[in-house]
């Protein structure tokens, strides 16, 4: 479908499409099919996540950009380091389900190194501690990439090191994103990180639900990973 007849209505329907899909396998097909329409797509969606996740990030990293590496779970076509490069940073590390999004993300040119994995399946394949920034946005939502992730997310950050994370606020993730919110917050007690930043953006991304209208509304998370105590 070329960009020129592509249509908000039609964008639903795709969206609407993968709300059907429950196997990992139908997931990455669905992934793989949208691959080439998806950046498009989003665009008519006025998908905001990406680039408030890049400020948000920007906005609290004091360290050399040039320098950091940042890890980019469930990347898709590097919407994410798209937006993180116009602030400085060079280093991305990707990971996504989906075969044909990595390609996608190659041919950007932004990643020094891609991997293929299905979240929630395996453990996260990099090494614990590695990275200065850790994103995840847009996949932490009902149907996608269970909760218990973000404890990965956390182990792949440096001591010191930044998680941002982002969800949906509509009626089908509200049940989600309190089990989320939950675990951020468990995590928070145990010491494991502390909070940055919570913003609710109203306007997060053009609604596509039948029960919604207008747009829906989301949150971005921050949270920073303490520095490393150092015994007398």
């Amino acid at each position: 479908m070329s960009a020129a007849t592509n249509t908000f209505e039609n964008v639903k329907a795709t969206i609407l499409s993968a709300h059907k899909n429950s196997t990992l396998k139908e997931k990455s097909d669905f992934y793989n099919s949208w691959a080439e329409n998806y950046d498009q797509d989003v665009a008519i969606l006025e998908y905001r996540a990406p680039s408030l996740a890049a400020d948000s990030i920007s906005s609290h990293f004091s360290g050399d950009r040039e320098a950091a590496v940042v890890l980019d779970v469930a990347c898709g076509t590097g919407l994410v380091a798209k937006q993180m490069k116009r602030h400085g940073f060079g280093r991305f590390v990707g990971i996504d389900g989906s075969e044909v999004m990595l390609e996608l993300a190659r041919k950007s040119g932004l990643y020094q190194d891609l991997k293929l994995s299905m979240l929630g399946e395996k453990p996260l394949p990099v090494q614990w501690g590695l990275f200065d920034v850790v994103v995840i946005v847009g996949s932490l939502s009902v149907g996608q990439v269970p909760v218990s992730v973000v404890r990965e997310l956390c182990k792949a950050t440096k001591p010191g090191g930044y998680v941002c994370m982002t969800t949906r606020n509509n009626c089908s993730n509200k049940e989600y994103k309190a089990a989320l919110e939950s675990e951020l917050k468990e995590m928070e007690e145990e010491g494991l990180w502390a909070s940055v930043e919570v913003t609710e953006v109203e306007e997060w991304e053009r609604a596509v639900s039948e029960h919604e209208d207008g747009y829906i509304s989301g949150v971005l998370y921050l949270y920073k990973k303490p520095q490393l105590q150092h015994s007398a």
